[in-house]
């Protein structure tokens, strides 16, 4: 945040790294992020093919962002991506309990659709390079908060110990009225 505004405020083009270790006399790390560098090394170091600016804060720059996708898992039903990757990290889109082969629910019941999102989840993650022990947060969306203890005995099976840290909501509908809904991001 604090590069991203040392940047903005100042009107800094994107630099690398290494440039700070060779050139700069002062800079100063922020949370482990490079934040401001000397004046002189503004003038001297930048140029429009410069790499992203170094921070640990998110970023959206396309080379630092990456889609993920495949074919063992329901396409996206909008303009989204199945999952994307960035700063070490892989954010799955909400995951539906559709066959992947047909675009169909599995069935119309929760615990169904619960194994089957389930699956379809584990797909995408191991297609970005991660698994369910790598992920750290779920949000589950239920259409029926009275389905949480099944929706629970069957989510146990898949993440080991210790679980990822999780919200789960009750919400008014769901895409093409599905009974549950998972998203998760995981460390790679």
């Amino acid at each position: 945040m604090v590069s991203w505004c040392a940047a903005k405020c100042f009107r800094l083009p994107a630099m690398d790294v290494g440039v700070i270790r060779r050139r700069a006399s002062f800079a100063a790390g922020i949370v482990g992020g490079a934040s401001m560098a000397g004046a002189a090394l503004c003038r001297s170091s930048f140029t429009k093919s410069s790499a992203p600016f170094a921070s640990l804060s998110i970023s959206t720059h396309t080379s630092i962002k990456e889609a993920v996708h495949t074919e063992k898992a329901p396409a996206a039903l909008g303009p989204y991506s199945q999952a994307i990757k960035a700063n070490n990290l892989l954010f799955v889109s909400g995951v539906l309990g559709l066959v992947p082969e047909t675009g169909k629910f599995i069935s119309d019941n929760v615990e169904d659709q619960t194994e089957q999102l389930l699956k379809n989840m584990g797909e995408i993650l191991k297609s970005g390079g991660a698994s369910y022990s790598s992920v750290v947060k779920t949000t589950i969306l239920l259409a029926d908060l009275k389905d949480f203890k099944k929706v629970n005995e069957i989510y146990a099976k898949y993440f080991p110990l210790p679980p990822p840290a999780r919200s789960t909501y009750q919400v008014a509908a769901l895409p093409l009225d599905a009974k549950i809904e998972i998203e998760c991001i995981a460390a790679l």
